[in-house]
């Protein structure tokens, strides 16, 4: 599994309906992506849900490292560089994967933190930590699916999930689900993915 999120900042005073429009009318064409785990459609806009900017910014596991790449350099990413221009692309190494109770809901929101793995820290113990959270956190009412990865180059650790209604403040950054396109769930792996 990889996990994949880039981000489209607009200005403040940007109408988030094309956005929602876009979505509506495009989402859908990824429902069966071969390849794709997921695909959240994510938004935040500024003054909801303590998001400080305006931005479109989708969140992707994929089953296949593959159909990422054909995704990035084909007609799937084209349109957002021709409409935005091409932004950076964060990506890391799945380490978690599991559905949480909700798993048969459409999710409204998801979370997104960051961890740092300073230099000194036990990055092994640190991971295992963060694992055993998540497999507690996939228990929790009102999850749909969490996971979590690793980027080694910067070393840190990505949590992110899905909640079938409104996330907690403290799970990290809030993005409304606008739209979620899950073809291969099924391909992600369950648990522990090392």
């Amino acid at each position: 599994m990889h996990a994949m999120q880039y981000a489209v900042t607009l200005p403040a005073d940007y109408d988030m309906e094309i956005i929602r429009d876009r979505v509506r009318t495009k989402g859908p064409l990824l429902d069966d992506y071969e390849g794709l785990g997921l695909k959240a459609y994510g938004i935040r806009e500024r003054g909801v849900d303590g998001a400080p900017v305006n931005q479109y910014a989708p969140f992707y596991l994929w089953a296949d490292p593959g159909a990422m790449n054909r995704f990035l350099l084909g007609d799937g990413f084209r349109g957002v560089v021709r409409d935005f221009g091409r932004p950076a692309v964060q990506h890391w190494q799945g380490l978690f994967h599991r559905p949480g109770p909700a798993a048969g809901a459409l999710p409204r929101a998801f979370t997104r933190r960051t961890a740092p793995l300073t230099e000194d820290a036990d990055a092994a113990a640190l991971t295992e930590r963060a694992v055993a959270g998540h497999e507690e956190l996939a228990t929790t009412d009102g999850v749909h699916t969490t996971a979590l990865a690793l980027d080694p180059r910067r070393w840190e650790l990505v949590h992110f999930t899905l909640w079938a209604d409104d996330a907690p403040r403290s799970a990290g950054d809030r993005y409304r689900v606008l739209h979620l396109s899950a073809p291969g769930t099924g391909r992600l792996g369950t648990g522990r993915l090392w």
